[in-house]
């Protein structure tokens, strides 16, 4: 499904694949040769979404794009299935595993992997080539790397990356109930949608 969002509209190469229940929301640019597979979301909610040359992104990933945030994906990277890409830059060549995470303002650089269920926080910056294993956390500039029971050392780097300021616009202070309401109130923006085709 094509999408108007925000005012918006998507562009696909003719020379890329969308399959069918794929959903392309906004402001999202699909190049040559980019395979978009079932049941996968790729949104520009206040920031674009650009996804490269032979790039698959496989089913239930979601890439979304945030104000000052843009979700960007280079070429022939493999985004597997459930994995979430959001308001991060991803290098050509990478490999963002199935169910990883990557947050706002992350840059995961070229040929990087992110292996399955792996974490890359906000604010971080994982060097060209490196792996951040299995269910481990990627966390800094550089990016130190943790396995996920190191909770106190992964929290000691991370509280210093602004998570609540870099997702949802909000200070720690400010609490959980005031960053529903501001998520609340963003997504309301997707009232005024219209589908403008099948991405099919």
């Amino acid at each position: 499904m094509l999408v108007r969002h925000r005012g918006r509209e998507p562009f696909i190469s003719p020379d890329a694949t969308v399959a069918p229940g794929a959903v392309i929301s906004g402001d999202v640019v699909v190049e040559a040769g980019a395979r978009i597979l079932h049941g996968a979301v790729l949104t520009a909610e206040d920031g674009e979404v650009r996804i490269g040359a032979e790039t698959v992104v496989l089913e239930h990933a979601v890439i979304r794009g945030r104000a000052g945030h843009p979700a960007i994906v280079g070429s022939r990277v493999m985004i597997g299935p459930h994995a979430h890409v959001n308001g991060a830059t991803i290098g050509d060549e990478a490999f963002i595993a199935t169910g990883a995470a990557v947050f706002p303002g992350a840059v995961v650089g070229t040929g990087a992997e992110v292996r399955v269920n792996a974490v890359v926080q906000v604010n971080t910056t994982l060097e060209p080539g490196v792996v951040v294993p299995i269910g481990w956390v990627a966390v800094g500039t550089p990016a130190q790397l943790f396995s996920p029971e190191r909770h106190d050392e992964i929290w000691a780097v991370q509280r210093t990356l602004d998570f609540p300021g870099t997702v949802y616009g909000v200070s720690r202070e400010d609490g959980s109930a005031e960053i529903l309401r501001r998520q609340s109130a963003f997504y309301a923006a997707h009232d005024d949608d219209v589908i403008i085709g099948d991405a099919g």
